[in-house]
Parts: structure tokens; sequence; C-alpha cells
């Protein structure tokens, strides 16, 4: 049932130069950090005709969680962690983070069941960018796992909201990059975690056909492979595959990872993720690739390795990063080796692609597909970038497959309608809940969905 809550404090407003991890494209909005629900309430309707969007750690790589000359809602303060109950369900609020939700649940036994890349993104951006981790393919997505949403809907009512009670305004709020709803609060279903260890298992192998035939193999529940996007002809997809299960309780404590230990320098230049040097650095790491080893390594290490380097993101130099990830369906690794073929041609520097398996998604604007996903970083003031994307973009499309709204940052709008056949149904959705179109971002703008 709709509860229409009221409010008396303004919450703390300030203005702001925002953009996404990615360090690009950014604008200035006016930041509201709301402290509960009912100052949440106050600031979604004290937004102006250039409406408002949620914003949690600001780890989308590009525009997402941007609304130039409009108004953003920081959402950290709302980080509430209740208890788990009997059946391992909890309820956090949407600024709680990962990291926080880590420190609080691996001393008694439980965790998330999917961890994206970063600890750090808040639950409210989880839910809005569905996300995925490295047993998609075994246990879904993110939403998968929540069992009710409370959401301000942008007409500021207050609605509990599950599979059940609104089918299709769940499905569109699941990966629906914040434009459903304000998430407020949301029930995760949890996953027992023994001890805060992973029994790991790391190959190198020499190739993309290997890659692909252990990754599609192995019944781990854990995986992932890197790939070294700068190899020659020959060799092209060799890398290194990461396998993974939950280890026994003898294996270690329950420690949650640390705090960043690695800073960052800041200032460096724009030229030092140079072709060459990529290609040096990605062959170097190959060499040193176990051709075969198993070991027990902590959460932090094995589903947050870049988590380690403070502000990593600012080895890319002043003119930031992209990140291009897509997924294309099974019987479609033609498109990866097409990938591989032009980036490793184009001159476009490469330093970091990640390559794992998905299955099957449930949201109307969710990312995941049953197939391969490939997430490639690219330098963004890279020579010669723009249209390798526009490229990749295309392939992609014809096969069947789709780009990761939560990491795009520069995709043609035409190109949505064929990514995402559901977005008839998710713009149903929109007109349904928010007529006004209160709820916009720089995302929504480029895309032309608002």
């Amino acid at each position: 049932m709709a509860l229409r809550q009221q409010a008396a404090v303004a919450p703390d407003t300030t203005e702001r130069l925002l953009s996404g991890w990615g360090r690009t494209a950014a604008t200035r909005a006016t930041v509201r950090r709301p402290r509960d629900g009912e100052e949440t309430v106050a600031a979604l309707a004290a937004a102006g005709h250039r409406g408002t969007i949620a914003r949690g750690l600001g780890r989308s790589y590009g525009d997402a969680a941007q609304n130039a000359g409009g108004t953003v809602l920081d959402m950290t303060a709302l980080d509430a962690v209740g208890p788990v109950d009997a059946g391992g369900e909890i309820t956090v609020g949407a600024g709680a983070s990962l990291a926080g939700l880590l420190t609080a649940l691996l001393p008694v036994g439980w965790m998330p069941p999917v961890m994206p890349g970063t600890r750090f993104v808040t639950v409210g951006g989880a839910v809005a960018a569905d996300v995925h981790g490295k047993n998609h393919h075994r246990d879904g997505s993110f939403c998968d796992h929540v069992t009710s949403l409370r959401l301000l809907t942008p007409g500021g009512d207050v609605v509990d909201v599950t599979r059940e009670s609104d089918p299709d305004l769940f499905a569109a709020t699941a990966g629906g990059m914040g434009l459903t709803g304000v998430v407020l609060a949301a029930t995760l279903r949890l996953a027992p975690m023994p001890t805060a260890a992973i029994r790991a298992e790391h190959r190198r192998v020499p190739d993309l056909d290997r890659m692909l035939a252990l990754l599609e193999e192995d019944p781990a529940r854990y995986s992932v492979a890197w790939v070294d996007m700068t190899a020659p002809a020959r060799a092209r997809g060799r890398g290194e595959v990461i396998l993974g299960e939950h280890a026994d309780a003898d294996a270690g404590g329950h420690a949650a990872p640390g705090a960043p230990r690695i800073p960052t320098p800041r200032g460096l230049p724009s030229g030092l993720l140079s072709a060459p040097l990529v290609r040096l650095g990605c062959a170097a790491r190959y060499r040193m690739a176990p051709g075969r080893r198993s070991a027990v390594e902590g959460v932090g290490p094995f589903f947050f390795p870049l988590d380690g380097i403070r502000d990593w993101n600012r080895v890319y130099g002043p003119g930031g990063l992209v990140q291009h990830q897509f997924v294309v369906p099974p019987g479609r690794a033609d498109v990866l080796r097409f990938a591989l073929d032009r980036v490793a041609g184009s001159g476009v520097p490469a330093p970091l692609a990640v390559l794992k398996r998905l299955g099957a998604g449930r949201g109307m604007l969710a990312f995941p597909i049953e197939g391969w996903t490939l997430a490639v970083d690219f330098p963004a003031r890279a020579h010669g970038l723009a249209r390798l994307l526009d490229e990749l973009d295309d392939r992609v499309a014809e096969a069947g497959g789709r780009v990761y709204l939560a990491k795009d940052s520069r995709m043609r709008p035409e190109m949505l309608t064929s990514m995402y056949p559901d977005l008839t149904r998710f713009s149903a959705v929109r007109a349904r809940i928010d007529p006004g179109a209160r709820l916009r971002s720089d995302l929504a703008r480029r895309l032309e969905l608002a």
C-alpha cells in the first residue's frame, strides 16, 4: 500500500561538479544529501524542471548518476543495516555500501550472494544497475536475490514493491538506472559464508578457444578471465582464467576486506598508458601467470583486486577512461574474436580486459543475457577510440547482444532499441509511474530515455 510522507526539514544542499568513475564529461548539479526517507521525499519534491536522479558512491563509469543543471540525490546517508532474520534475509538502506555489508555480515557467517568487481557500491546503485559478479552463470544478478524494494515514486509515494505486488515496476527498476523511482531500502536474501576465504585456481591459457572451453566446462561457482588484448594474431585471446569456490570453515577467519593500501599519485600524464607500454605490460603479465596454481585467497583479493589501489582510475590520466562492456549470446564467439582483432589492430591502448560467462537476465533494461561478456578499459582520449567502439556496437547489436548502460558514456541512442528489446515495456512503466518525467539523468537524455 502506498504511503505518502511529509517532510519539514530540508536536506543538506551543495552545488557540485559530478562525473562517473571514468572521469569524463563532468556536469554541474545541485546535490542534496537527505538523511532519512522524509528528507528524501522533500528533496524529490523540490526538484526543478531539470528533474532529479539518485546517486550512490559514483562507481557507474559514465553519466548515469549525473544531471546537468538539475538535482542529484546523494543517498549515502541512508545506510542502515538491519539484523539477519532466521531465513537469511536482511533489510538495508539504499546508501549502505557492499563494503559495509561485508564488514557487518562476514563475522556472523553471511555475505551478499552477488558481488561486482568493487565493494564500493551502494545497495541502491546495485539495484539500479542490477550488478553481476563472477557467479552470474550460477547465481544470477543482484536483483535476483532482492525480495522487496522500498521505492519513492516520482509522485511522492513510498511503496513496497515485490515481483508479486507489481511485477512490471519491479522488472523496470531492476537495472532501470534509477529512472523508475528512488530506492530507499531493499530486502536481500543472503548467502551463507563459512569463512572469508575462497579456494581459487589460476590457469594460464594460450588462446581464446581454450579460454572459452575452460570457462564453459568447469563447474566452479566463480569464474573470470583476464584477456591480453595486445597479443599477436597467433595467440589472440591468451590470458589467465581464475576459478573459485567458497573455502571450508577451517580455511581462515571472517575478516572483511580492509581499506585500499596503495595510493595512486595525482597528476599522472595522459601518455602514461601508451600502446607500446601497454603491450609490454600485458606480455609480462601473461608470462608471469602461473601455468596452474591453487591457493586460498581472501574475499578482498579474489572479488575486488583493484580495490586495493586507491583511486586507480587516475592511472588513465586527466582525460579519464572508458570501459566498454558488451554481452553476446552463446554461439557468437565470432564477435569476441572480432573485438580482439579490431582492438589489437587499432593501436588504441587496452590495459585491462575481463571475460566472463553470464546466465539469463530478467530486468527490462538489465544488462545480462545468457552468453559471454567482455569488458575492456581504454584511455578516453585515445586516437581512434570513438570509431572503434562504434564498430563494436554495430557488431554486438547485429549478434543480438547489448552494451552495459552502467558502464556506457558514449553509445549512440539509436542502438538502444535493437540492444534492449524490452525498451517499449520499460517506457510504458515510465509513463505510468513518472508521467511528468521528474526522474532524469545525463544518460537518460543522451540515450533519449527521458
